[in-house]
């Protein structure tokens, strides 16, 4: 059964919200035990919002089952963004994505395992006391990052849409590689408001499932103004699901040449090359498009820029109002300190320590400044791409998902690099999604779609051609 024809039977009565919740509940202990994809199972929650949908079974998502990355809060349950320095954290509110997903019939399944704050791209920088959520197609590799548990969760329930957060690809990257459709909006589309966050001028929230029209649904229910979020656009939604119905005849698609330049794993590009060759088959006209300064000047801009808000971000976790307390000793300087090194992880603190060098008087104008600079650089470059071409295409990710234990042995550099096609869009404040074509060596392939501000429902248009 898809989505759609869930959400009618439901609906129409046939099927019943308690039992169905429960079946799925039941489930998920059984693939969490497996794959370890949440860090929390809202039992509770869920079983509340079943009994009450099942009186009056109304509302978009009524009775559609959700989960949520662990950076976005929800009331009363443990929302630590993957962090032992927030570890056992219990919002007093719902993030504003949660509050109109619950409000329109949705089931809150628990929260999904991440990198700590989102600081990667495999989802193993998990914070102290969590686990690595494993990839859904091989135990031995990972699920990407840093939407990992969303991504994995997405792929292993079919009847059910997770909710992501992406800083700089941590949406399409762990879609890519659990075979799942993945949608990051354009910035300010989708409210931030009880997002733990990342890097405030980068953070989105989007959807990740196995089916395009659930990721549509959802997006008209999260989508909007929000006066709670100073960044939210006040534009009106769109109905996404309806973009499903048009023909890809006569849309203009654009191919990145940079991105299928060194670096590249041969098996992704011949697929990414293939899924190409078959849009144009339904009408579409294929170009080659340049884009040298998002491919080339998009890590160190976007390393810069996160890791310099993400500095400041942390800085008000420090122990004494909520997450992790240590004994009252020493003065404020040595409390902050003791609290901060046993709480945070490695790659946590590395990031801290990056964006505040970046940030010092001195070097803000060398490093933070210039990074900005290349920001507007980017957007410009898109923008100009935009004028000739409806959306973009290249690979998501350069290689196959990699082996838990190789990842480990990869340095700073090549941890970082998995980012390098992802970042630009994220930069940019572009709406992008991941679409699975294939697999590989029996290791799934994604293709990343690319459209201007704002045009959602295009890459909606061309997803559905390979659901």
């Amino acid at each position: 059964m898809k989505i759609k024809e869930f959400l009618v039977e439901l609906k129409s009565g046939s099927v019943d919200s308690v039992e169905h919740t429960e079946k799925v509940l039941e489930e998920v202990e059984k693939i969490n035990k497996e794959f370890k994809y949440l860090n929390v199972i809202s039992e509770e929650l869920a079983r509340e919002c079943a009994v009450k949908l099942k009186s009056k079974p109304s509302g978009k998502l009524a009775g559609l089952p959700i989960s949520l990355k662990d950076a976005i809060c929800l009331k009363g349950v443990d929302s630590s963004a993957g962090s032992f320095m927030l570890k056992k954290y219990k919002p007093l509110f719902h993030a504003t994505v949660v509050e109109r997903a619950l409000k329109e019939g949705a089931i809150p399944l628990g929260k999904t395992s991440q990198d700590e704050f989102g600081f990667g791209g495999f989802s193993t920088n998990v914070g102290l006391g969590f686990k690595v959520p494993l990839n859904p197609f091989d135990k031995k590799r990972v699920t990407g990052g840093s939407s990992g548990g969303a991504a994995g969760l997405a792929q292993k329930l079919p009847l059910h849409v997770a909710f992501g957060e992406s800083t700089g690809g941590s949406i399409v990257n762990p879609a890519s590689f659990c075979s799942v459709f993945g949608l990051c909006p354009t910035y300010g589309r989708v409210s931030r408001y009880g997002l733990i966050d990342y890097a405030n001028s980068l953070d989105k929230i989007g959807p990740l499932s196995r089916d395009v029209y659930g990721a549509a649904l959802v997006l008209e229910v999260i989508a909007g103004w929000d006066k709670k979020d100073s960044t939210s656009l006040n534009v009106p939604g769109e109905l996404y699901t309806s973009y499903l119905e048009k023909d890809v005849k006569g849309l203009k698609i654009g191919m990145i040449k940079e991105a299928f330049g060194f670096g590249i794993d041969p098996d992704v590009e011949r697929k990414v090359r293939e899924a190409a060759g078959r849009l144009e088959q339904r009408g579409c006209k294929i170009v080659d498009v340049s884009l040298p300064l998002s491919v080339k000047y998009g890590i160190p801009a976007y390393y810069l820029l996160g890791t310099s808000e993400a500095s400041t971000n942390l800085a008000k976790l420090c122990g004494m109002r909520y997450g992790l307390e240590e004994d009252l000793k020493g003065d404020f300087n040595e409390y902050f300190t003791a609290v901060r090194s046993h709480g945070f992880g490695k790659e946590a603190k590395r990031r801290i320590m990056l964006g505040t060098f970046a940030r010092m008087s001195g070097f803000r104008d060398a490093y933070y400044l210039k990074a900005m600079k290349v920001r507007t650089k980017i957007i410009e470059e898109y923008k100009r791409v935009f004028k000739t071409v409806d959306v973009l295409i290249s690979p998501t990710v350069p290689i196959l998902p990699p082996r838990i234990e190789d990842v480990s042995k990869l340095s700073i550099v090549q941890n970082y690099m998995i980012d390098v096609l992802t970042v630009g869009p994220n930069l940019a404040g572009l709406p992008h999604a991941n679409v699975p074509v294939g697999f590989a060596n029996s290791l799934p392939v994604g293709m990343m779609i690319i459209a201007d501000h704002l045009k959602e429902g295009s890459l909606f248009q061309v997803a559905k051609e390979f659901q």
